[in-house]
């Protein structure tokens, strides 16, 4: 996996290079920006639904699992440390992440519950779950 190159000028839309793949991200008009592309907090969602998408896709046909396909709706929000009854962080914010996930096709409840479990286990929910550490410095 190559870098992620993030270009931004004088506005707040972004221009984004993975690979081949080009994207602009930006915010909303009443936010300053120019509402050209996702905000970063929807890119953050994106990566949590796709990676949902994709384990269970890849779980579901290994164990032939007939999933026929599925809709993920996530919504984001934080809230202060403080008011969160059951978390463990007493200060600053809480990252919430809501995560409806709508599976397609004739499944057993067994195999709903699978797909399930094997959804709160994407790469993406485990690093966004876990500690993380950023490094910055200038080039």
């Amino acid at each position: 996996m190559g870098p992620v190159i993030v270009r931004a000028g004088t506005s707040l839309r972004n221009e984004i290079e993975s690979g081949h793949h080009r994207l602009i991200a930006d915010e909303p008009v009443d936010a300053g920006g120019s509402d050209e592309g996702p905000t970063p907090y929807d890119f953050l969602a994106t990566a949590l639904g796709t990676c949902t998408s994709m384990t269970m896709r890849v779980v579901a046909t290994r164990e032939k699992i007939p999933l026929e396909g599925a809709e993920i709706h996530i919504t984001s929000d934080r809230m202060y440390a403080k008011d969160c009854a059951d978390c463990t962080s007493a200060t600053g914010y809480i990252h919430r992440f809501d995560v409806r996930i709508k599976l397609l096709g004739t499944l057993t409840d067994p195999q709903r519950e699978r797909l399930l479990t094997v959804a709160r286990r994407c790469p993406v929910a485990k690093t966004l779950t876990s500690e993380i550490k950023i490094e910055e410095s200038l080039i």
